[in-house]
């Protein structure tokens, strides 16, 4: 996990001490003496973090942060500020200003190696999303996420089992800003967790039963929970378990009784940092949806299809069970196309895609092979059921017409070629697709609008 680490300190006794202990643990380190080389080694440089004393001359660190984050090209870069004051308006000053955290002077070994390494797990999973989101930009799938989810509440769940505690911490949250969940107990919360989303997770280090500590580290082995941000309530400024509850997962902590200003700065960032993450998974998501499916019917397209064609085939193999293979083909399309006009002739293609997906399990697939072609993947279906099931996808198909928007109905029939993949009798990928589009062919040979299986059976001789 070492990465490269800025310290900014007017000190040069302070950079190197820093620097020695960082080095030791193999981070990359750089450093500048005050906020204006500081901000241009971040340009430069793209550190992974920022150690940033708060007291220098000309511009403080404050300054320097606001200056971060106001730039969308270092805006993600953690920054960890160094102070020797201890003042709660400090702190809550440098939260506003967009720091991820404060470390005092003289900073303990403990906390400033479990604060790298948890920013660094958090960076480094930011960037991976983002990637993958400049990545389907650049296929044209998906838009540039924006980091401007400000209009909604934050939901938040708190595990308190005081509850004199739990209503202090209800009362300094803001109403307006956040919507607060309570629960007095680990198997309660998990309850409410298992049920609901939350933005952000309080949790009070007062536990009864389950270590809390135990508890965080169920919620990160969970996918539902994994990514959820969690913010400690410590009873003790305990370096060594503050440390561990960072390396388990937890995202920050705060030393109760908390400063209500400090307890909504630190919550303000976590939800916005989780909305933010949410908004990037979210986005990549309906990339690959976008990416992997036919953008004018909704069932797959091509891509995906040759993609899991493969996976269907090593299932059927793997459990000795046969698969079904169906080409189908609309009727007279380019007809459609020359009588009604081309916006008839998609809404046709979208409304058999529609009916074919109505009819099959959820298991079985449609794919749109290009044109008015479709494939469907039938799992575990013996060559009888699947012409069965073709059947009625041509009778479904043909009744009732579609229906255009300028009130006309247009009649529309498919034509359909069945084969069978059989364990017995194995086939690759390529040649049971040539064997359902030479049934297919039958099919529209002998008058179309009807269903052949490769065996040469017919499912209905004339329509």
């Amino acid at each position: 996990m070492p990465g490269r680490i800025l310290i900014v300190d007017d000190v040069p006794a302070n950079i190197r001490l820093l620097e020695a202990k960082l080095s030791a643990e193999y981070y990359e380190v750089l450093s500048a003496i005050d906020g204006p080389s500081a901000l241009a080694l971040v340009r430069s440089e793209k550190p992974d973090i920022i150690l940033l004393d708060v007291m220098m001359p000309g511009m403080d660190g404050f300054e320097v942060t606001r200056r971060l984050k106001a730039d969308p090209e270092t805006s993600r870069i953690p920054v960890v500020l160094l102070t020797a004051l201890s003042d709660v308006k400090d702190r809550v000053e440098g939260l506003r200003a967009g720091a991820d955290d404060f470390l005092t002077k003289p900073v303990q070994d403990i906390s400033l190696f479990a604060r790298v390494r948890s920013l660094l797990r958090l960076k480094m999973m930011i960037e991976e999303w983002h990637a993958r989101d400049r990545t389907a930009q650049e296929f044209g799938v998906a838009k540039a996420a924006a980091d401007d989810d400000v209009g909604r509440k934050g939901r938040l769940l708190l595990i308190e089992p005081n509850t004199v505690d739990a209503d202090n911490i209800a009362e300094a949250i803001s109403p307006d800003e956040h919507d607060l969940t309570k629960a007095v107990s680990s198997e309660s919360g998990a309850a409410l967790l298992a049920e609901h989303g939350y933005d952000l997770l309080l949790i009070s280090s007062n536990f009864t039963g389950e270590d809390c500590l135990r508890f965080c580290s169920r919620l990160r082995g969970s996918e539902k929970t994994r990514h959820m941000p969690i913010l400690l309530l410590a009873d003790s400024d305990d370096k060594q378990r503050l440390a561990q509850a960072l390396d388990l997962g937890v995202n920050d902590f705060i030393v109760t009784p908390a400063d209500a200003d400090e307890l909504r700065a630190r919550i303000r960032i976590q939800v916005r940092r989780s909305r933010y993450q949410l908004l990037l998974r979210q986005n990549f998501e309906q990339s690959l949806t976008l990416a992997l499916t036919d953008t004018l019917t909704g069932v797959y397209n091509r891509r995906y299809f040759d993609a899991h064609i493969q996976q269907l085939f090593a299932r059927a193999q793997n459990a000795d069970k046969p698969l079904a293979l169906v080409a189908v083909d609309i009727d007279h399309f380019k007809r459609v196309n020359d009588t009604y006009g081309h916006g008839a002739g998609d809404k046709v293609l979208r409304e058999v895609a529609r009916r074919m997906a109505d009819n099959l399990r959820n298991l079985d697939m449609v794919a749109r092979m290009g044109g008015e072609e479709f494939f469907v993947v039938m799992p575990d279906t013996p060559y009888d059921f699947a012409m069965m099931i073709a059947e009625r996808l041509r009778q479904y198909i043909a009744a009732p017409e579609v229906a255009l928007d300028n009130g006309q109905s247009v009649p529309v029939t498919i034509s359909l070629g069945v084969a069978i993949y059989d364990p017995k009798q194995p086939q690759a990928v390529p040649a049971l697709m040539e064997t359902a589009d030479q049934a297919l062919y039958q099919a529209k040979h002998q008058g179309r609008n009807r269903v052949i299986g490769s065996l040469g059976q017919a499912a209905i001789k004339s329509a």
